[in-house]
């Protein structure tokens, strides 16, 4: 205590005689409503920032109820700074009407003892508010949808640890650009951010009529309508014509168009493309800053080498010194089942792994097909035991009547299926243990992924060059794990696990809105519907940014 009361003793003017404040802290008082015991009595089983009252009344206690921002003077240099931070909120895709800036700002200019105290308490309590949400996202969404958004916010936030770092902080101004995450995938949205807002605040673009699918080589009354629509987002460099006429500079603007937006790149304009196109840049906003919000949830230092996957954007990368060194299609959850958000590490690779079926496959799934087939499981080398315990017996599934087993029945029985080509996991998995029971696997449907929408799994994240994966993975094992010897370690068909020496970040993610290397900004579809919830969440009040 008395190590933080000094902290704000020494940010204070040094010319700040110690009466000047006690108007200032008499005024204080009438914005503590809580005494020491009752905030420890009243405290909520959530954050304690989400009360503003019990907020105020604790920081405020912990520095024995002086003024931390004003003197009789008015607001000090580090006010300033504080000020100004909550002032460009909406760079990072926050509002600044949600940190009482307008008040703030009115308060400013005035000098009364009751003025100030409230101003103080209203930088204090709102600084808070601002570091909490740029570090950790805002607590609306967790509320609105905990299942869904339980990663949001920080249960643990401690607003005295907070305002004792803001109050020590020698560079404060340094201090708080710190809070927002620091990786290049946050920095690249806040970039685009400021783009699309500069498009929505000059009018966006106009809507391109629908109609018929228009294909390279046709003449249609609306090319010029997309044409200038295309130009506006730089798909298209320049328009040094106004005809109708579909040629190939459009065809290839068309292209890059329809891969920013996940669609399937064929140059043709059809509805869906026209679709893509009509979303109103003002949405396209809102749909950046749901994707910064949700990178404040994960690690804001995703390390120098790590695996990047993007469950809305089917794809997987490996990145390097913030280089892509490699880059491949996945296929991730279905609705029914989808794939978390969360980081781990990669500590293991199973060669030739066996696939331990879960009891709600079995049931849900198994035991139907079983019912039609009496051979389903031994047609695809899966194996029966008689329960889930270590001295289980290996059953013949052929011989039991499964009309008469019932889905809680099933559920006792283990099911694994032996490696080989027809296994569920294919050759090889990549895992980090976790609580979802979620890894990284190979797959022997392997034309799935060709499609443009690939959300067909479990939840687990099936990847479409695991030997590239795991050759980048090994690289630094004492043993030459060449591609080579990978391929031979599969081919003898043998169970083989290798642990990892240095296990590899994995980052589990969800961003419908990303950047990519060559600094394009992609839109693709919110495959599970998140994207809406998060918006209403935190964006509600701001309907200008949903229309």
């Amino acid at each position: 205590m008395f190590v933080f009361l000094c902290c704000v003793a020494g940010s204070r003017p040094a010319d700040a005689a110690d009466e000047v404040s006690l108007p200032i802290s008499r005024e204080l008082l009438s914005h503590i409503k809580y005494t020491p015991e009752q905030v420890q009595a009243l405290a909520p089983p959530g954050p304690l920032i989400a009360s503003k009252d019990l907020c105020i009344s604790a920081v405020y206690h912990a520095v024995g109820n002086l003024p931390i921002w004003v003197t009789d003077e008015g607001p000090s240099e580090r006010a300033a700074i504080a000020l100004r931070f909550l002032q460009s909120a909406a760079a990072e895709g926050l509002y600044p009407e949600d940190y009482a800036v307008p008040e703030i700002i009115r308060l400013w200019p005035l000098r009364s003892p009751e003025d100030l105290a409230l101003l103080d308490t209203l930088l204090t309590y709102n600084l808070l508010l601002y570091a909490h949400d740029v570090s950790y996202g805002q607590l609306e969404s967790r509320s609105t949808n905990p299942k869904i958004f339980h990663d949001t916010g920080r249960q643990d936030f401690d607003p005295l640890a907070a305002m004792r770092s803001i109050v020590a902080a020698p560079d404060l101004d340094a201090h708080l650009a710190s809070l927002p995450p620091v990786h290049r995938h946050y920095r690249a949205l806040k970039t685009a951010l400021q783009k699309y807002r500069e498009l929505a605040a000059a009018g966006g673009w106009q809507s391109v009529p629908s109609g018929r699918t228009i294909r390279p080589g046709e003449i249609d009354p609306r090319i010029p309508a997309i044409r200038i629509r295309l130009h506006i987002t730089g798909d298209l460099e320049t328009i040094d014509h106004s005809d109708t006429f579909y040629d190939e500079s459009l065809k290839k603007a068309v292209i890059t168009f329809q891969k920013r937006y996940g669609l399937d790149p064929d140059g043709a304009i059809g509805n869906q493309t026209i679709a893509a196109m009509n979303i109103p840049a003002k949405r396209l906003v809102s749909q950046i800053i749901v994707n910064m919000t949700r990178w404040r949830w994960q690690a804001h230092d995703l390390g120098n080498r790590y695996v990047l996957v993007n469950i809305a954007g089917y794809n997987l990368k490996v990145v390097e010194q913030d280089e892509v060194v490699l880059d491949m299609p996945v296929i991730v959850g279905e609705l029914e089942n989808q794939t978390p958000i969360f980081s781990d590490l990669i500590r293991y690779i199973d060669f030739n792994p066996y696939w331990v079926i879960t009891r709600s496959i079995a049931s849900k799934e198994e035991l139907p097909r079983l019912r039609q087939n009496p051979r389903y499981l031994v047609d695809r080398n899966v194996r029966l035991y008689s329960s889930w315990d270590q001295d289980a017996v290996e059953l013949d599934s052929t011989t039991i009547n499964w009309h008469a087993i019932s889905p809680e029945q099933m559920a006792r029985y283990k099911l694994r299926q032996d490696p080989g080509p027809l296994n569920a996991l294919g050759r090889m998995k990549f895992i980090f243990p976790n609580r979802f029971a979620i890894y990284m696997h190979d797959t022997p449907k392997r034309d799935l992924f060709s499609q443009s929408t690939r959300s067909f799994s479990h939840g687990c994240i099936r990847v479409s060059d695991p030997i590239a994966l795991a050759a980048y993975a090994l690289a630094g094992e004492k043993q030459d794990w060449t591609v080579e010897k990978i391929k031979a370690t599969i081919d003898s068909g043998r169970r083989k696990v290798v642990n990892l020496s240095a296990p590899l970040t994995v980052h589990l993610t969800y961003q419908t809105t990303w950047v990519d290397k060559e600094g394009s900004i992609h839109f693709n579809r919110d495959v599970y519907g998140r994207d809406t919830e998060l918006s209403l969440a935190l964006l509600e009040k701001n309907n200008n940014l949903n229309n």
